[in-house]
């Protein structure tokens, strides 16, 4: 429909009872109206290098019928030169998006991340609730004061600064915060493009730790607990300090037990629960973990004797149950401190996965089965992918590790373990 666009006619039209309807200006060729079920809204359109390209240019009331014209003229202008208003207005919009809107469009965009995954991004950009951040959280907010401010503004010079300056404390986290900041910048550079798909952001800034290779080294960690220290360790497990009723101390020296004789990530045996464990078929199965992929272990002869005991007395949903929030334990800091006084054999939870995978590689346990056992990704490997899972491929293998273990600890299988109820009668 031809009409020209003047305040008394736009005002006289009706709302469109379901779709729009389009009215363009007898006068000015490219200038139109469109007529929603609510809105009534100014536009300019032209071909822009071929294609068809449509640029609102605001609603009727906030602009008047000569305010539209004259700024349609201005948009008509600049695609008569090849140059899309929408992609200036998409520039200009980037050129002030926040560090911080940006962050939050790059949660919502990653599907199935694991809440304390989320937790962790949010305490390295200082985001997290007040109420939540405690004096350890405020001190490892790296970006803070960076939130407010537009991402475009965001130079290499003050990505190198702010990764020494953290870097001063801990290189790891410093390494930690450019990374994630990285994956931030590359994100943005994907989501915000122009009508041909061409990024608005352009460069990332992070770029320059690499090009001025000044990322920390940091060494892997290598600790674990030694052949010649698995014995006073595990005597000082069994021999834990009754700090706690009888029930808590046996849960947390079953879960070090656990952990030892599993090689699980200490996150995956605490959540353990009983629905996991398969007594009949003499096997674990961990669903949530770190590479998305169930993980099903068969059991020894030691662990089916414990995880026995344990059901026998443990009426809760988690095998290893907690008082906290969660439901299950948490790293039982002060327990570990025990042990490391009382055996003299210092050690992270997540040694004793190292012991663990250590021990197997050591008794010639074939890799793909050491790989397994740890429940690796053997994504790039191609012989892999030929070959079928089974776990009871993997009985003969975790029994030799556990008879390694209770050989060097001077234990013989489960009788040296018993119920702390049973043993102080």
């Amino acid at each position: 429909m031809s009409h020209k666009l003047t305040k008394s006619f736009v005002d006289k039209l009706s709302f469109a009872a379901q779709a729009q309807s389009l009215y363009r200006d007898s006068e000015l060729k490219g200038f139109g109206l469109r007529v929603g079920t609510d809105t009534k809204t100014y536009f300019a359109e032209a071909k822009v290098n071929g294609r068809t390209v449509r640029a609102t240019i605001g609603k009727h009331g906030v602009f008047t019928a000569e305010q539209a014209r004259s700024d349609a003229r201005e948009y008509l202008r600049q695609m008569a030169r090849g140059i899309n208003p929408n992609d200036l207005k998409a520039e200009k919009r980037i050129q002030s998006i926040t560090l911080e809107q940006v962050f939050t469009d790059f949660l919502a965009a990653r599907k199935g991340l694991k809440p304390k995954t989320i937790y962790e991004y949010k305490r390295i950009f200082g985001i997290l609730p007040e109420r939540s951040q405690g004096k350890g959280e405020k001190k490892s907010a790296y970006l803070t004061d960076w939130l407010d401010k537009p991402i475009a503004t965001i130079t290499a010079d003050m990505v190198s600064q702010r990764h020494s300056k953290i870097g001063q404390a801990s290189p790891a986290q410093a390494n930690l915060c450019m990374r994630l900041l990285r994956a931030v910048f590359n994100f943005a550079s994907a989501r915000y493009t122009d009508s041909a798909g061409k990024p608005l952001i352009t460069e990332n800034p992070v770029k320059r730790l690499s090009q001025t290779r000044a990322w920390y080294r940091i060494e892997r960690r290598q600790s674990l607990i030694k052949e010649h220290q698995l014995k006073p360790w595990f005597t000082a497990v069994m021999n834990l300090k009754n700090d706690y009723t009888s029930s808590k101390r046996e849960a947390l020296r079953d879960y070090l037990l656990v952990v030892l004789f599993t090689g699980l990530r200490r996150e995956e045996a605490a959540r353990l629960t009983w629905a996991n464990i398969d007594l009949a078929a003499k096997t674990l199965t961990v669903r949530d973990t770190k590479n998305r992929e169930p993980h099903t272990l068969p059991l020894s002869d030691f662990l089916i004797d414990l995880f026995e005991r344990r059901k026998k007395n443990n009426t809760d949903i988690y095998v290893f149950p907690g008082d906290g929030k969660a439901g299950y334990i948490v790293e039982p800091r002060k327990q570990m401190a025990h042990v490391i006084k009382d055996s003299g054999v210092p050690f992270m939870l997540h040694d004793l996965r190292r012991t663990f995978l250590t021990i197997a590689d050591s008794l010639d346990i074939p890799a793909y089965a050491v790989k397994r056992l740890a429940n690796h990704k053997m994504t790039n490997d191609v012989t892999a992918g030929y070959i079928v899972a089974d776990v009871e491929r993997l009985r003969k293998p975790m029994q030799k590790i556990t008879d390694y273990i209770l050989k060097a600890a001077g234990a013989k299988k489960a009788a040296d373990i018993l119920d702390i109820r049973e043993a102080t009668n």
